[in-house]
C-alpha cells in the first residue's frame, strides 16, 4: 500500500506571510481577512473538507529590522507586519469543524512554561484534543527588547533553556494531576480528590514552579509537539521531544538526507523514526493545466517584492546580506538566528553565484519553499517523488495567494491524490495525535521524554514502588 501524505497548511495572522507583496493581487485574500474571524473559519472548512491534518500557524513578536539596519522596508511591503494573535482564533475554527487540527507557534523565550501550559491545555479542552504546539525559542532582537530582554541569548543556550521549559509543561500536563483526579462526588460534597493534585515544586536554573497545574487533564494532556529547528542542536532537540518536525529544504537529496540525520539523532535519543512525522514546507501553484498554471505563476510574479522578502530572509538569518556583493558570502557566516538557513541558496545551486536581486526574487513567491507549477497530475508526481525519494511523511503547504491557493489544492490536487490511494477520504480519528499516529494513540507514546521527567511527588512515589518491590523479593 502507498505511504499515506499527510497535509498542513501552513500560514499566519498576518497580510504578508511568505510571499511577500502578493497583497497587490485582486486574487489574494481582502486586506482585512487576516484580522476577521469569518475568513479564518472559512479557511478552516476549505482546509477540513480537503482531509488536511492541521492548519498551522505561524507567529513572530517583532519586526524584521535587520536588512539595512532598519524595519523601514519590512513595514513599507508587510512582511509579517502588522499580525495578530494566532491563538484567539483558534477556538472559533474548532467550533466550525469537527477533525481539523491546529498547530500553533509559541516562544519558550517569551512565555513563562505555567503560562504555556495553562494555555495549551486550554486550547486542548475548547479544541477536544486538535491543538499542537510548534516549539520556538525566537530570533528577532527587537522582540526580546519588547519583552523586555537584554542581547540575544546565544543559540545553544536557548535550546538548554528550552530543555527545561518543556520539563516544566511536561511535569503539569502529565504528572500534576493523577487520571481520576475530578471525582465529581456529590454525596460528599467533593468536586475534585485533593489528594490526587501535586504540586510539581521544580526547581531549576532557568525556573521555579511550585505548580499544582490549574487545568484538568485535556484530551491529549500535552499537545502535539511540533520542531523545526535544523541545526545540529536543533535537531538533538527534536529527537528528544518533537512528534512532529517543519522543515525547509530545496530539493529531495536534501529532504532525504536531513531525514537520515533525524533518524540517528532519534536513535542516539532511545526513540524510532515511526515517532516522529516529517514534513518539509512546499509552495504550491495549480490549475487545471501545466500551461495555465505558468500563467498564474506568471501573473504573481508581476506584484511580488523582492526588497519585503529580502528583509524576510534577512530577519531569519540576522545578517544583512544587503551589505555583500552577492549571497555567496553567506557560506562564511555565523549567526545566533537561524543557523540552518545560511547554505539554503549555496544548496540549491552550489555552481550559481545568486546576485541579490535574484535571491530577492526567488524568495517573494513561497519564500524559501520550493516551489509545484502544473496540473493536478504534476503536481501529485512531484509530491509522491517527494515522499518516495524523501522519505518524508507529508507536507507543508505554503500558498502564494490565500486562501485561493488551498482551495486550488483542496479542488484539484486532493481528489487526484485520493484517486491515487495517497490521501484518505476520512479521518481515521479523533484528536491531532489520532491524526498523524492512529485511532487509539491520544496520549503521547510511553517511551517520550515527557514520562521521564518526574516531580518530587511522583520519585518519592516511584521511590516506595522499589522499596516494597525489594523487600517482597527478599
Amino acid at each position: 500500500m502507498a505511504k499515506q501524505i499527510h497535509m498542513n497548511a501552513f500560514t499566519q495572522c498576518c497580510i504578508g506571510h511568505h510571499s511577500i507583496g502578493q497583497w497587490k493581487h485582486p486574487l489574494d485574500r481582502p486586506l482585512d481577512g487576516y484580522k476577521s474571524v469569518h475568513y479564518w473559519i472559512e479557511l478552516a472548512r476549505i482546509l477540513e473538507a480537503g482531509m488536511f491534518d492541521a492548519l498551522f500557524l505561524a507567529d513572530v513578536h517583532g519586526t524584521y529590522d535587520v536588512y539595512k539596519g532598519s524595519r523601514e522596508v519590512a513595514v513599507r511591503h508587510g512582511t509579517q507586519f502588522p499580525s495578530n494573535d494566532p491563538t484567539l482564533i483558534i477556538p472559533a475554527m474548532a467550533a466550525a469543524t469537527r477533525h481539523l487540527g491546529f498547530a500553533t507557534t509559541y516562544s519558550t523565550t517569551y512565555y513563562p512554561p505555567y503560562h504555556t501550559a495553562k494555555l495549551f491545555s486550554t486550547l486542548d479542552h475548547l479544541t477536544e484534543g486538535r491543538i499542537g504546539w510548534n516549539i520556538v525559542t525566537s530570533y528577532l532582537a527587537d522582540a526580546n527588547a519588547n519583552f523586555g530582554l537584554k542581547g540575544m541569548m546565544p543559540h545553544d543556550e536557548r535550546y538548554d533553556r528550552a530543555e527545561e521549559y518543556l520539563s516544566v509543561c511536561y511535569q503539569l500536563w502529565e504528572h500534576s494531576w493523577e487520571e481520576d483526579a475530578m471525582v465529581r462526588d456529590v454525596a460528599n460534597d467533593t468536586l475534585i480528590n485533593p489528594d490526587k493534585v501535586h504540586q510539581i515544586d521544580f526547581a531549576g536554573k532557568y525556573f521555579n514552579v511550585p505548580g499544582p497545574h490549574m487545568c484538568e487533564p485535556s484530551r491529549q494532556r500535552t499537545p502535539v509537539l511540533f520542531q523545526a529547528g535544523q541545526s545540529e542542536r536543533g535537531v538533538a532537540f527534536a529527537a528528544r521531544h518533537a512528534e512532529a518536525v517543519f522543515a525547509i529544504h530545496p530539493h529531495i537529496a536534501a529532504c532525504k538526507a536531513a531525514v537520515r540525520q533525524l533518524k540517528a539523532a532519534l536513535k542516539a535519543a532511545g526513540r524510532h523514526r515511526r515517532d516522529v512525522k516529517y514534513f518539509p514546507g512546499i509552495s504550491v501553484i495549480v490549475a487545471p493545466t501545466d500551461e495555465e498554471a505558468q500563467l498564474k505563476l506568471e501573473t504573481c510574479r508581476r506584484y511580488r517584492s523582492p526588497e519585503g522578502a529580502l528583509a524576510l530572509f534577512c530577519g531569519w538569518i540576522g545578517v544583512d546580506i544587503s551589505r555583500l556583493p552577492s549571497g555567496k558570502g553567506l557560506l562564511n557566516m555565523k549567526t545566533d538566528a537561524i543557523q540552518g538557513l545560511v547554505s539554503y541558496f549555496a544548496a540549491i545551486d552550489p555552481e550559481r553565484e545568486w546576485t541579490l536581486q535574484e535571491i530577492g526574487e526567488y524568495l517573494s513567491i513561497g519564500s524559501l519553499m520550493p516551489k509545484i507549477v502544473g496540473s493536478p497530475q504534476t503536481v501529485a508526481d512531484v509530491l509522491e517523488k517527494w515522499m518516495d525519494e524523501g522519505e518524508c511523511d507529508g507536507f507543508n503547504l505554503v500558498p502564494v495567494t490565500q486562501p485561493g491557493g488551498f482551495a486550488d489544492f483542496v479542488a484539484l490536487v486532493v481528489p487526484e491524490l485520493q484517486r491515487r490511494g495517497r490521501m484518505p477520504t476520512h479521518y481515521a480519528g479523533e484528536t491531532l495525535r489520532e491524526h498523524y499516529f492512529g485511532a487509539g494513540h491520544s496520549r503521547l507514546e510511553p517511551g517520550h521524554v515527557a514520562h521521564q521527567a518526574l516531580p518530587a511527588w511522583k520519585q518519592k512515589k516511584s521511590g516506595k514502588r522499589k522499596r516494597r518491590y525489594a523487600a517482597h523479593a527478599r
